[in-house]
């Protein structure tokens, strides 16, 4: 189901045209179900909550959906489980903003519907309120971290929990979107077992049956904070498709139809490369530069069938598999250079 009538899976699959965060729609789509599941949050949780009450299985649970969906109740769920993230106040609009200018610099962070980057903004000055969201939403103080990784975790209805190793993300400096990232991490045995344990703790807590993404800051000073959750397959595992013995979309099925986890085991270092629109390009999608990138040895491309482009708009990904870390980052970034999605 997608609110998109031309979106890709409407060739590939049974597919029903409708607006997500419609109740009715949901029902509706829902009603010839037998398990339910989600690839993006924004979604209507009391339609999934109803579904769930008539015998459906919804996995992620609505409850889980409807906690994550709020950052501001992420950020509570963190400090009440005592899950170390980053120092925050919550607010109601800019004029609360305006109260707590002794916090800067901070992060303001829409509670809502902030995705891909949008709903987030860096505060680093009184003279900065002007681009504060005039909604509910937090302040974050302003962590100065060494780097950002991600671990995604899995639990199945059994109880079952497994990790992916984590990955390192490097985030496009304007749009705050992932623009690459490396796997795995390049960090201390310390460090990755504090952040596979965290994500291990979130999904145990949370109860939560489906795959979790664990998006983390590690701080100069070597201490792992939580940063946010997506609950559903994620672009810091894409890579898994190749780099993986199982991939993290084979184990979200696993997970939500009851099977035992599949072996998370990396067959190979990876880099994977977002495939975004180029900015000042808006309408039919080109993509320059294909041929040169699929004759390099271990470029894997996906194109996810979008029609249309616009600026730094997610359009596909190029997974690299290669041994070598050096030559790794090099086809990396030649494939960062050279495939460019245009009009």
């Amino acid at each position: 189901m997608d609110g998109d009538a031309d979106a890709p899976c409407a060739t590939l699959t049974e597919f029903h045209h409708g607006k997500l965060t419609d109740f009715d729609a949901v029902m509706k789509f829902g009603a010839a179900c037998d398990i339910i599941t989600i690839e993006i949050e924004n979604v209507n949780t009391a339609a999934l909550k109803e579904l769930a009450r008539q015998g459906k299985k919804v996995y992620p649970q609505p409850e889980v959906i409807a906690l994550i969906q709020d950052k501001r109740t992420q950020k509570i769920f963190y400090r009440d489980y005592g899950i170390p993230t980053a120092n925050f106040i919550l607010v109601e609009n800019a004029n609360d903003i305006a109260k707590h200018t002794d916090f800067f610099p901070a992060i303001n962070k829409l509670g809502r519907e902030g995705y891909d980057g949008r709903g987030v903004q860096l505060l680093r000055s009184s003279n900065d309120i002007d681009k504060a969201f005039d909604a509910p939403g937090f302040l974050e103080e302003w962590i100065d971290f060494d780097r950002e990784i991600s671990v995604i975790v899995a639990r199945n209805e059994h109880g079952e929990v497994k990790t992916f190793p984590a990955v390192e993300m490097v985030f496009h400096p304007q749009q705050n979107l992932v623009e690459y990232l490396f796997a795995p991490a390049d960090l201390s045995e310390g460090i990755l077992s504090q952040a596979e344990h965290l994500a291990k703790k979130i999904i145990h807590e949370l109860a939560m049956v489906g795959l979790l993404a664990v998006e983390m800051f590690v701080t100069k000073d070597g201490k792992v904070l939580v940063n946010e959750i997506a609950p559903r397959p994620h672009n810091s595992g894409h890579h898994t498709i190749e780099a993986n013995v199982t991939s993290q979309y084979e184990q979200h099925l696993r997970a939500i139809l009851g099977l035992p986890l599949g072996d998370t085991a990396l067959v190979s270092r990876s880099a994977m490369v977002n495939l975004l629109g180029e900015p000042g390009h808006a309408g039919p999608a080109k993509y320059k530069g294909f041929e040169e990138v699929v004759g390099i040895p271990g470029v894997h491309v996906h194109l996810y069938g979008k029609r249309f482009t616009k600026p730094f708009r997610k359009m596909g990904h190029v997974t690299i598999v290669d041994a070598d870390m050096e030559s790794l980052k090099k086809k990396a970034n030649f494939v960062k250079e050279t495939l460019k999605v245009i009009t």
